[in-house]
């Protein structure tokens, strides 16, 4: 039978790399997001370079209720889902927390925090009661430390680090796997976000040195799952080589 994985976030960036990814070696795909005309181009491309099923779901994870409607009612023949990517994330701005815009805060917590937990609550049932399945959660260096103008952003980012060990605790015995994957810089949308679409500040960002690419984040995500069922990583930080952590960087200078 033909595995499902559902990927969050899959209009760009990792979440687009990662369903690609998955439906080269033949699963069947769900991808959802904010923005259906890209959700519909990635359907395109992926039906008709791997010749596997996509489903594309426009919704916004921060919206609690469209996010549980929508999960809660999947078409029979996609309800057993396999592999589930919480890939859903966001920076947003980068400021000193006395100067934060709350709109920023809102935006974060809503998208890493409690959108990955409404996705999770609708999918994570069927896993139980099936004895299987693997959740990865898409983390970040951000997670593990905090950096100046960081704050909410690395705040959003340790509770995804939490809420993955809660989960690994919670579902002993299920057979259910969970596993976060939290990266350091990756050359994506992720900084133009940030910036709120400043598109030279964000491409300062990895001047100097090789940034990893979302085709490498896509080749661990997938590699996790194929390993024994008995046997799970629990946790990994990638960086490239240029990086050692969120504070550390070596740029070569012209």
């Amino acid at each position: 039978m033909e595995k499902t994985a559902l990927i969050t976030g899959a209009t760009a960036g990792f979440g687009k790399a990662i369903a690609l990814r998955f439906a080269s070696e033949g699963y069947r795909v769900i991808v959802t997001g904010r923005r259906s005309d890209r959700l519909n181009d990635l359907k395109k491309e992926i039906t008709t370079r791997f010749e596997t099923a996509c489903l594309t779901l426009n919704f916004d994870v921060r919206d609690r209720q469209k996010t549980l409607d929508v999960l809660n009612h999947l078409p029979t023949e996609w309800q057993q889902v396999d592999v589930l990517v919480n890939n859903a994330g966001l920076a947003s701005g980068l400021s000193h927390v006395q100067d934060g815009d709350l709109d920023d805060w809102d935006k974060m917590i809503d998208t890493n925090v409690k959108g990955l937990l409404y996705v999770s609550k609708a999918i994570l049932p069927g896993m139980v009661k099936r004895g299987s399945g693997h959740v990865i959660n898409i983390g970040s260096t951000a997670g593990k430390e905090v950096y100046e103008n960081g704050n909410v952003y690395c705040a959003s980012k340790h509770a995804v680090d939490a809420i993955t060990k809660g989960m690994r605790i919670d579902l002993l015995g299920t057979g259910v796997k969970v596993t976060q994957i939290a990266p350091g810089a990756a050359e994506t949308e992720f900084s133009e976000v940030r910036f709120h679409g400043d598109k030279q500040r964000a491409k300062d960002v990895y001047k100097g040195y090789q940034p990893m690419t979302v085709e490498d984040i896509a080749e661990v995500t997938y590699y996790v799952t194929t390993l024994p069922p008995h046997l799970c990583i629990n946790d990994m930080v990638l960086t490239s080589v240029s990086q050692a952590n969120s504070f550390y960087i070596h740029r070569k200078h012209d």
